[in-house]
């Protein structure tokens, strides 16, 4: 705990907005036995500046630093004194100076004073935190021995960590080693060529770091990270610090494909079907084994219902009676179930794409009289594939057009008919074919299985993966490689569909995140995107009612429960986002430097006049720190202006957010408070996955104990906004406290 502040002022940041002096004797004034130093300099981030400090902690005259002047987030590895020292920021530049309207300077000041009593009292309710320290394993798991995995095990190995690659088959190798040729990943990236998947699968054979296990799966993962125990179906175990779990993909039910022909016509196959063929050195029709020399390939196979492709007319039994409709038309829709279930997966058209263009260049390789057909709706091709994309408009075997699909009908002969609306030519067209290739879906192998076996509270699997389609991904905006599961990273087309470049990429990167996940646990911090956050949940156990609400909510898994049913806080899988202690209703959980007594400290902290008609309404904004709180620092940096009203606390997440704030602020006189924070939902931004979603949820029951307290739940408001909306902040400011004031102040104001 802060017993003796050394308050500073940076007159480079404040001066141009306040008058120092009058700030510092305020100071002076009001925490004169709790801040011995008060101090402003011409430019403290500066070398003259740091020594001043420097020598006030030396001299023991200080425990701790507040610093005031810019934001939090400029200048923070400056302000460094190292981990015995508590610092803490008051942004008195961006977020007051820079934001406050002009005709405001009285009320300017008045803002700058809340700020620095709050900063000194958080200094206050801080404490030096200290470190769960673990004996960490440094061994990383790579599940799955495909191309992602196999570099990603080379990478963690070559960077000096013992590696275990763990494969379900009995060769390494994956799709990468049953593919033909690669779409071009070298220059001049025109034509395909050979994956190179032999040459990598013996660098990892002949790497003395690495230890192979093929033909078994993972059946449990127990523990956290740093110090994992995995279990294999083959009945060995090995002691884990992280996993990067690259499982690839399987294919697509594909019943999705049945309103295009495939399963009814035998010559109606798969762009992974024929891979297969190429593999082996024929493409041949699959009905009579004659060369399939003409072949059409249809992207898209979601643009129209299953009753406008797929023609029933032209099957050679007929339909009873009692399958069909009223009208007498057979029924074409409902024998495929709902149409929503067989919607293809939208993710993969790029791939789409660039398969075609491969497997259309198949067709004039194997063949000299070959033709391929490409129909599309949209042809995506993306950075260097154009140069392959115009390569293939160049080869005479290869025809490329915009169309719809009308029908598919079968020929006589075995081959299929296809009837092109809206294509390029103009009039409709019939277009004959020996077969018809309809894309592979990409499914990741988390959609189908839970691969990882968590032995977690919350259950085996990775949650919410159907809001992704099955991928594997908590935060695919700044963190690719993040799983809801701290030190498990996914890699590959397990994470989104790619190519093996992509994938090739993704294994570095998601092996160096497995790596700074074991030197983060090993030093006992947090790893993203609280990077080196050396605190983590502290539990006042006596007064826990064991109503399991933080071990729900945490959105990371963190927390089991003990024999007795008490959670079982594991330290290294906890990213101190803080959602355990917003969902506590007795408040027993905290951390060293961020707790619930600490901001509802500094909302006390605020002076809230009584005349709010006179001296103008108080507002208390809860800015999360990832989305909103930078957001805001922009706002103000573009010369964007809000109300002078307005109060602004950091939070880690608004998952944090408990329930007390509220209550403290009502009780206090506030007369709004607005909680900021990340999207939510499908378009979902938030760092902590869940927190601005809980929030919401929990928005809901505060609504209902105001009304019950006679004050109008609208004076709590949430608010979505993503770091590059910093333009829309003012007017949202604007907006509530236009709203609060024609509610009038606060009924509790005064008491």
């Amino acid at each position: 705990m802060a017993e003796k502040i050394g308050v500073y002022f940076d007159e480079s940041s404040v001066g141009p907005y306040f008058n120092v002096e009058e700030l510092v004797e305020f100071v002076q004034t009001r925490w004169s036995s709790d801040c011995p130093v008060v101090k402003a300099h011409p430019v403290l981030p500066g070398e003259d500046g740091m020594n001043m400090i420097k020598s006030d902690l030396d001299a023991g005259t200080i425990d701790s630093v507040l610093i005031c002047g810019s934001s939090p987030r400029i200048d923070w590895e400056i302000y460094d004194f190292g981990k015995s020292i508590l610092v803490e920021r008051v942004n008195l530049r961006e977020q007051c100076g820079m934001c406050c309207p002009d005709d405001a300077s009285d009320d300017k000041v008045l803002m700058a004073k809340d700020y620095i009593n709050m900063g000194v009292i958080k200094l206050q309710k801080s404490a030096l935190p200290e470190p769960e320290l673990i004996d960490t394993v440094k061994t990383v798991l790579v599940v799955g021995g495909g191309w992602t995995g196999l570099n990603a095990a080379l990478h963690a190995a070559r960077s000096g960590y013992d590696t275990v690659l763990l494969e379900k088959d009995s060769d390494l190798g994956g799709h990468a080693a049953k593919l033909y040729k690669t779409v071009p990943l070298v220059h001049p990236f025109t034509e395909a060529h050979s994956t190179g998947i032999e040459k990598l699968i013996a660098d990892v054979r002949t790497e003395p770091r690495i230890k192979i296990i093929t033909g078994a799966t993972l059946s449990a993962l127990e523990g956290a990270p740093g110090s994992y125990t995995a279990k294999y179906t083959n009945g060995q175990e090995d002691k884990i610090g992280a996993v990067v779990m690259a499982t690839g993909w399987v294919e697509q039910d594909p019943e999705v494909l049945a309103p295009m022909g495939y399963g009814k016509f035998k010559n109606v196959v798969t762009t992974w079907q024929i891979e297969e063929m190429a593999k082996k050195g024929q493409i041949l029709r699959p009905s009579d084994g004659k060369p399939a020399k003409r072949v059409a390939f249809l992207l898209n196979t979601e643009q129209l219902e299953p009753k406008d492709l797929y023609k029933k007319e032209e099957v050679s039994e007929e339909p009873t009676e009692e399958a069909k409709t009223e009208d007498g038309e057979t029924p074409h829709v409902d024998e495929y179930k709902d149409l929503e279930s067989l919607r293809h997966l939208p993710y993969s058209s790029g791939i789409n794409s660039v398969v075609a263009l491969k497997e259309a260049n198949y067709i004039t390789e194997m063949y000299n009289d070959g033709q391929a057909y490409i129909i599309y709706q949209d042809m995506i091709v993306q950075g260097i594939h154009e140069k392959y994309y115009k390569a293939a408009q160049d080869n005479p075997g290869v025809m490329m057009s915009k169309g719809t699909i009308g029908s598919i009908r079968e020929d006589r002969d075995g081959g299929l008919l296809i009837t092109i609306t809206n294509n390029l030519l103009g009039e409709d067209i019939e277009l004959k074919a020996d077969m018809v290739v309809l894309p592979t879906g990409i499914v990741p192998t988390t959609a189908k299985d839970p691969v990882m076996n968590f032995v977690y509270r919350q259950g085996p699997a990775f949650p919410d993966l159907d809001l992704f389609d099955g991928f594997c991904d908590s935060n695919y905006i700044c963190f690719p490689y993040e799983t809801r599961r701290t030190g498990v990273y996914a890699a590959g087309c397990v994470r989104q569909p790619m190519f093996m470049d992509n994938a090739e990429d993704d294994a570095a990167g998601a092996a160096l995140k497995a790596i700074q996940c074991i030197e983060s646990a090993n030093h006992g911090v947090s790893v993203h995107p609280r990077s080196g956050d050396l605190t983590f949940p502290v539990f006042n156990f006596v007064r826990c009612t064991q109503c399991k609400r933080c071990t729900e909510e945490c959105p990371f898994g963190a927390l089991d429960d003990d024999e007795t049913g008490t959670p079982k806080p594991n330290p290294t899988r906890c990213r101190r986002c803080g959602t355990c202690m917003g969902a506590c209703p007795e408040r027993v959980i905290s951390f060293d430097n961020y707790s619930v007594d600490q901001v509802g400290s500094m909302i006390k902290a605020i002076q809230v006049p009584d005349d709010m008609e006179k001296d103008g309404p108080r507002i208390v904004v809860l800015a999360c720190e990832n989305d909103a709180y930078p957001a805001l620092d922009m706002a103000a940096m573009r010369g964007k202006k809000w109300s002078q009203y307005v109060r602004i606390i950091p939070v880690r997440c608004l998952g944090s957010v408990n329930a007390i704030w509220i209550a403290d602020a009502m009780s206090k006189g506030v007369d709004g408070v607005m909680m900021l924070g990340c999207k939510y939902g499908d378009d979902y931004q938030c760092h902590f996955v869940k927190g601005s979603e809980i929030c919401n949820r929990r928005k809901e029951n505060i609504a209902e104990t105001l009304d019950r307290l006679g004050v109008e739940p609208e004076r709590v408001e949430q608010y979505q906004v993503a770091i590059d909306e910093y333009d829309k902040l003012p007017g949202m400011i604007e907006e509530f406290q236009n709203m609060i004031l024609e509610m009038g102040p606060n009924p509790f104001k005064g008491f």
